[in-house]
């Protein structure tokens, strides 16, 4: 957001504490949009009142833009490049965005101001108002789901405040009179939270046995009603529009197969709608990435996700019976889906190679559906958390590129510019930034995506050091986001690499399963392919290349310094898990699914789980190590620090560095941007002069 838009906000938010609010007094405050910009999904300005105190804006932020370009030539300390890339921060938090019944609002949790808190931008644009001053937090990997009540009445959302155990609990605000009322006092995980359409009743899953059950709870006097009873997981719970029903997801014991089931809203035995069969969901005891069951607004049929193609893909069944059949069949992954109110059309998110691009598909009179077509395409961008306006006239989804972070858009699905809604901290600084272009080079038979950050300061005839990144997962993906690590090294000079190597999604089943039983190995071969692809540029010194990545990408960081001999003049493992037996032992329990889904039961594969883990083989490192990770807060992890030991005990080189008050990884700002300074120190050693 705009230096003027905080400014604004923080006098407004001082008047809206007052506790006897309601949305129809809030609605009149709120301002005109702080500026006017250009969109980078469409290269057109979006729509807004045109105001002097708009085009003011526009035109102090062209000129900050122009500030922003002239100090890469001039040159800045590496310390204030790494504010610099850390202050290109999303003012909106992972929820996504709601809208109020009414359609004049869309609400989304922020830590702008002080404090994680809920806040409302009215869907014409304006100035945010903050409705939650605070929500508190929730544990490792759940969301806090705020959901506004069909009526208008209250806002829901999960909190672990006031909770001495730790665990989330079900509060609901009120818009009308701030009144805050606590629903349950479970004592354990929820994950998903939904409201009947009459607005009397929220249904949660919850893991109050070791595994989570559906209930719901009742409004606002918190009396609570089991609905299943099932020692699987069952996930998601969704109503039917006419509240008769509730579906949800039940999962097998391996996370591998599901169900998709409907159950009475009254309590009753639950009936089978459909299975999904193969599509491992490492999430299952967070927030699913099988997504939650869809119903279409007449109640009849389902739409899910699903591996059935090859690729992940959205399908529908009839709810009484019936064959699936694809939406929107493509070679490519789909996410974000959502019905339009009256039914006759999906929006949802197609990832091409990284782009995901906001496509919508109509349903025709027969259940079958038509062509889809574009509504956002991004040249470069990632388009997420599609919510349709309740009328349907309008459809809401964030947008970040590489060189900005994610912001709010509205746009008519008939077509036109987008309104944008916010504007996130470092709005200006694109200008300054890599904008990186995706390159494909070849691996064994592969072929492999990358993005290629190239310094903007390089003159011809210069060679230049180079950091491969590898991201974590391994099950994940780059994308067309912000990435503020490759845009900080990028700045210091080196040529950035960051390939999608093969175990990586969005590539299809195959490309994602094709480093089973061969984790840092068969991937390493595509970051040693990376290199030699460096080697043809002309442009980069190919014995100055170094490697970095956490979690998985650590794991990676570790196995090159260990398996690819010469490859890499030095490494940084961040958190990187180099013993899989250890990690099996003491991890919590999606990675022991996901090592079984990946290697098979540890009793059955010791051997393999050796060969994945450098810490076995610490004899053969050649390449000096920055190994480092946090401390302080749960999901902790000795993995690092053990593999520190083994490293001292055989004389191996390295350094090391523990960062306090984190998990095994680290993610506060002060840690960050310390991290990025110690290794540029590292880097800059072993990668700056020519050996």
């Amino acid at each position: 957001m705009q230096r003027a838009a905080h400014r604004a906000g923080a006098v407004h938010r001082s008047v809206r504490r007052a506790a006897a609010v309601g949305l129809g007094w809030l609605l009149p405050l709120v301002g005109a949009p702080a500026a006017l910009a250009q969109d980078p999904s469409t290269g057109s300005t979006p729509t807004a009142a045109a105001s002097t105190a708009a085009a003011s804006t526009a035109a102090a932020s062209t000129a900050a833009a122009s500030t922003a370009a002239a100090a890469v030539s001039t040159g800045r300390t590496a310390a204030a490049w790494a504010d610099r890339v850390l202050g290109v921060r999303s003012v909106l938090g992972a929820d996504g965005a709601r809208w109020s019944p009414d359609g004049r609002m869309l609400t989304f949790t922020s830590s702008l101001g002080d404090g994680r808190g809920l806040w409302g931008v009215p869907a014409t644009g304006g100035f945010p108002v903050r409705l939650v001053p605070d929500l508190g937090g929730v544990p490792f990997l759940l969301a806090q789901h705020p959901r506004w009540s069909p009526t208008g009445a209250w806002i829901s959302y999960l909190t672990d405040r006031d909770n001495e155990n730790g665990q989330p609990d079900l509060w609901i605000w009120s818009p009308r009179d701030g009144r805050q009322v606590r629903l349950t006092r479970m004592a354990a995980r929820i994950g998903w939270t939904s409201w009947s359409p009459d607005g009397r009743w929220v249904a949660l899953a919850a893991g109050t046995e070791g595994n989570y059950d559906v209930w719901k709870v009742s409004v606002p006097d918190g009396r609570l009603v089991r609905l299943t009873d099932d020692p699987r997981y069952e996930t998601t719970p969704e109503w039917s529009p006419d509240g008769r029903r509730v579906v949800f997801v039940r999962s097998d014991a391996r996370w591998v197969d599901h169900e998709i089931l409907e159950v009475p809203a009254d309590g009753g035995t639950p009936r089978r709608i459909v299975e999904v069969r193969d599509f491992f969901d490492y999430q299952t005891s967070g927030t699913p990435l099988i997504g939650a069951p869809q119903l279409s607004p007449d109640g009849r049929t389902l739409l899910y996700l699903s591996w059935q193609s090859g690729w992940i893909n959205y399908w529908t069944v009839p709810v009484a019976g019936g064959t699936p059949r694809a939406v929107a069949p493509a070679p490519a992954d789909q996410s974000d889906a959502a019905w339009s109110p009256d039914g006759r059309t999906v929006a949802f998110v197609e990832n091409r190679d990284g782009t995901r691009a906001l496509r919508l598909v109509p349903r025709q009179a027969d259940g079958s559906f038509g062509e889809p077509r574009t509504l956002v395409g991004p040249p470069m961008g990632v388009v997420a958390n599609v919510a349709w306006a309740p009328d349907g006239s309008r459809v809401g989804y964030t947008l970040a590129t590489p060189t900005a972070a994610a912001d709010l858009y509205v746009a008519d699905p008939r077509g036109g510019a987008p309104t944008r809604l916010t504007w996130s901290d470092g709005a200006g600084e694109a200008d300054a930034l890599v904008a990186p272009r995706k390159v494909r080079y070849r691996s064994d038979t592969l072929t492999i995506s990358a993005y290629l950050y190239t310094p903007r300061d390089l003159r011809p005839g210069e060679r230049r050091p180079a950091i491969l990144f590898a991201h974590g997962g391994p099950t994940s993906q780059y994308a067309d986001g912000y990435e503020p690590q490759m845009q900080f090294f990028a700045a210091q000079g080196y040529v950035i690499l960051a390939p999608n190597f093969r175990g990586s999604s969005g590539y299809g089943r195959a490309f994602a399963d094709a480093n089973d039983r061969c984790w840092a190995h068969c991937d390493l071969d595509d970051l040693v392919a990376g290199k030699a692809y460096l080697a043809t540029l002309g442009y980069v010194d190919t014995a100055r290349v170094g490697m970095t990545g956490t979690s998985h990408g650590g794991l990676l960081s570790m196995a090159a310094a260990t398996f690819a001999k010469g490859a890499f003049r030095a490494t940084i493992p961040h958190g990187g898990t180099a013993d899989r037996i250890y990690y099996y032992n003491t991890q919590e329990l999606r990675h022991i699914k996901q090592a079984e889904h990946e290697f098979g039961p540890l009793a059955d594969n010791e051997a393999v789980y050796r060969y994945v883990s450098p810490y076995y083989h610490v004899e053969q490192v050649d390449t000096p190590q920055f190994v480092i990770w946090g401390e302080g807060r749960w999901p902790g992890s000795q993995n690092s620090r053990r593999y520190v030991e083994e490293l001292e005990r055989q004389y191996k080189p390295h350094r090391w560095k523990v960062y306090q008050g984190e998990n095994y990884y680290v993610s506060s700002r002060a840690n960050v941007r310390q991290m990025l300074l110690d290794m540029l120190d590292f880097f800059d050693v072993h990668l700056r002069e020519a050996p």
